[in-house]
Parts: structure tokens; C-alpha cells; sequence
């Protein structure tokens, strides 16, 4: 669905404790994002979900702390993907997904999706089927994506753990990209 209302994201912070559907606006804007990032990472659609809803509950929290100037732009994508990040990253630590800031908001009742709401999720997490062009990739190419991208490594520790030199690391993932870039235009095209 487009995003018809023309607002800019600091404005709908900036208007969220008066006028609550300012926030439905910028949560709309930006569920599928933030759902699709997370899946991504998690690889579970209902544990995208809750980490989504504590990311959300925070940004709620947290709306009029939002400073375009500081961000250079009235975009609060950047804040808001820096949230998510924190979030996941508190919750791989903690091994749980937080409710702290939903129980600060009142929103006591857990988070209840059907079946339809997670195939929802679960197809933002692979929209292009980048999983199964994972699968055709050479093994030592797939894995050298799979550590820098998703797990975001550095190529020293990638190097260390496929027991390459940081070079070989970098061209693997090249290599690799640019297979799954030359798949994703093959399969744009058939379509």
C-alpha cells in the first residue's frame, strides 16, 4: 500500500503525542522495512514479529527525541533501523525477545498472530527467493555471503573461520554477489 500521506517522518514525530494517528502514519510507512530486516536476521516470522513490536513500542517512546538536524534529513529511517539494530542486538544477548518497552505503553497483552499474519511476514523475508539462489551458489561462495552479509563480519574474522587469507574472503563474496546479481536480472527478465 502507498504512503499517500505526504508528511515527513519528523513531522509525524514530532506530532505523535498529539495526534496519535501521526505514529499509525510513520508505523505503516515503515512496518514492512523494519519486519523484513528483522526477519531476515531471525529467520522466524513470529520472533520478527515480537522484536517488530518492541522496536515500535521504543520509537513510540521515544518519538519526540527525534532531531532531523542530527540525523540531517527528515527522514527517520536511519534512527529507526538504529533501534532495530539495538533491539535485536539486546535481544541475541539476552536470548529473548524484550517486552519492556510494550509494558511501559500498557500493552500487556502478548502479541497474537494467525497463520495468514505469518506467511505475511515469512514472504518479507525472501521476496526476490534469494534463499534458493543461495542454494545454487558453490558452497565457499554461499558461505562467505552469508557471513559478511547477514552476520555482517569482518573479512579478517570471515578469513580466519573459512580459513583463507582476508583476499581470497573478499573475492569469494564478490564472486558471489555478482553470481546471485547476474541470477537476479535472469529472473527479473523471465518474468
Amino acid at each position: 500500500m502507498w504512503d499517500e500521506d505526504r508528511r515527513s517522518d519528523a513531522e509525524l514525530l514530532a506530532l505523535t503525542a498529539s495526534e496519535p494517528e501521526a505514529f499509525a502514519t510513520f508505523y505503516r510507512r515503515y512496518e514492512r522495512p523494519v519486519l523484513g530486516y528483522l526477519l531476515v536476521r531471525v529467520r522466524n516470522a513470529e520472533v520478527a514479529a515480537d522484536l517488530a513490536a518492541e522496536v515500535f513500542a521504543s520509537v513510540l517512546e521515544a518519538a519526540d527525541s527525534f532531531d532531523p538536524e542530527r540525523a540531517r534529513s527528515s527522514s527517520a529511517s536511519g534512527w529507526l533501523f538504529a533501534i532495530a539494530h539495538n533491539t535485536l542486538s539486546s535481544s541475541a544477548r539476552r536470548g529473548r525477545v524484550a517486552r519492556t518497552a510494550r509494558r511501559r505503553l500498557g500493552m500487556r497483552e502478548p502479541l497474537a498472530l494467525d497463520d495468514l499474519d505469518l506467511e505475511r511476514i515469512q514472504a518479507l523475508g525472501d521476496p526476490l527467493g534469494l534463499e534458493e539462489l543461495l542454494a545454487d551458489l558453490p558452497g565457499n561462495e554461499r558461505d562467505a555471503i552469508l557471513a559478511r552479509v547477514l552476520q555482517e563480519r569482518d573479512y579478517d574474522e570471515l578469513a580466519a573461520d573459512l580459513g583463507c587469507s582476508p583476499l581470497v574472503a573478499r573475492k569469494r563474496v564478490s564472486r558471489g554477489l555478482n553470481r546471485l546479481r547476474k541470477a537476479l536480472e535472469a529472473a527479473g527478465q523471465e518474468q
